[in-house]
């Protein structure tokens, strides 16, 4: 089967361990199946797999991508999900120790077939279109959970999105709006601040700047850059709920601020399978549907990853199988 393959580690060119080739088909055992892909999307993750984050050389090569949509053994429509717990692990498997994703420890989903527990896969409403189903599994399952289980934020409340176009970020603005938060978001160009205030938010921002009020939790996915500002821009008692450092993970703690003021500062990582099946019926409910930037061929799935590391996409990229 033809499968995108990290081969190698750089951590300055992540590209140069990048192949499209020729690859073993899944060969599943006990309680595991196998899904004929139909789309899979690219996130951070897939990039920083190529950097050498969170994977050792000896592992490689291994097939990336953490989501998909496509058919079981069955023929029935499935969305994966991309959380594989430990054997026996029971509650919920994003506090699991020993989890991991797809393409971490297992071949991930950007390939014509993937191997994932029977458990992982849930059904995909006709509503949704594979390119649609396949955004879900991280970035908005991500972001659904940061809003809706970490943030203690209430509808109505005020959050502020820190970077306006990546998968994350457009989906913490559809969704906040949908359920009735008001959304403020930061962006570095004009183009991305409006494109953000098309999709809903109420207000966009130049990074670092000064806001109108203190917010009532801020969604940080930025990391060392936006950290300062985060600290200042949420209110007394609010919180900062982190689920990612794409620009470094060593800011100044400001732990007299954190404490002064008494923030909350929770993290948080993916989300669990109950959650992406209240996600996919949100979506249901509300006509809610993923940004996407660009739909490619898994042939070209280079382009996509080069649209990535660039920062030029604005939602999710997606290959189709």
């Amino acid at each position: 089967m033809r499968a995108v393959l990290a081969t190698g580690i750089n951590p300055d060119d992540p590209l140069a361990g990048l192949s499209v080739a020729d690859y073993p088909e899944p060969k599943p055992t006990d309680d595991w199946t196998t899904v004929s892909v139909k789309a899979a999307a690219l996130n951070h993750h897939d990039l920083w797999t190529l950097r050498g984050v969170g994977i050792r050389e000896d592992r490689l090569p291994i097939v990336l991508g953490c989501d998909a949509a496509g058919l079981d053994e069955d023929g029935n429509e499935v969305i994966v999900h991309g959380v594989i717990g430990s054997p026996g692990w029971h509650g919920d498997e994003a506090l699991d120790p020993g989890r991991s994703l797809l393409s971490e420890r297992y071949d991930g989903t950007f390939a014509d077939q993937v191997a994932v527990p029977r458990w992982n896969l849930l059904p995909k409403p006709a509503a949704l279109s594979w390119a649609e189903a396949a955004c879900l599994p991280t970035a908005w399952l991500t972001a659904y959970r940061m809003l809706f289980t970490a943030s203690g934020v209430q509808p109505g409340g005020t959050i502020l999105v820190q970077g306006a176009s990546g998968g994350v970020a457009t989906a913490l603005i559809a969704l906040g709006r949908t359920a009735g938060y008001r959304i403020w978001v930061t962006g570095r160009s004009e183009s991305k601040r409006q494109r953000a205030l098309d999709l809903g938010a109420a207000a966009a921002f130049e990074p670092g700047a000064r806001l109108p009020e203190r917010v009532d939790a801020v969604m940080e996915t930025v990391g060392e850059a936006t950290w300062p500002h985060s600290l200042r821009a949420v209110r007394p008692g609010g919180t900062v709920v982190v689920s990612g450092a794409t620009t470094g993970d060593a800011p100044s703690a400001e732990l007299r601020r954190v404490f002064f003021l008494q923030l909350r500062v929770v993290g948080s990582t993916m989300g669990t399978r109950d959650e992406l099946v209240r996600l996919v019926r949100f979506l249901e409910q509300t006509g809610v549907r993923p940004i996407i930037d660009q739909i490619l061929p898994l042939e070209e799935a280079r382009a996509g990853f080069a649209r990535m590391a660039a920062g030029d996409n604005y939602g999710k990229i997606v290959f189709t199988v």
